[in-house]
């Protein structure tokens, strides 16, 4: 029996988007970060892990 809904990953803004390229600074919108150590808690989907690929260097993330 799987579960329905998908787990669930925080991450935490830890450097600036600015001085970034344009596709790092629209990953980092489309998760929802606007500040330095904002935290979002979003679904653990392929297409987030995609866009955690891309800006690696600038968030932090945990597994909940």
């Amino acid at each position: 029996m799987s579960d329905s809904t998908p787990k669930k990953i925080t991450i935490t803004l830890t450097r600036s988007r600015y001085g970034r390229g344009e596709t790092q600074q629209n990953c980092v919108k489309g998760l929802g970060l606007r500040k330095i150590n904002q935290s979002v808690e979003v679904a653990d989907t392929p297409a987030i892990r995609g866009m955690i690929n891309k800006i690696s260097h600038l968030v932090r993330v945990q597994e909940n």
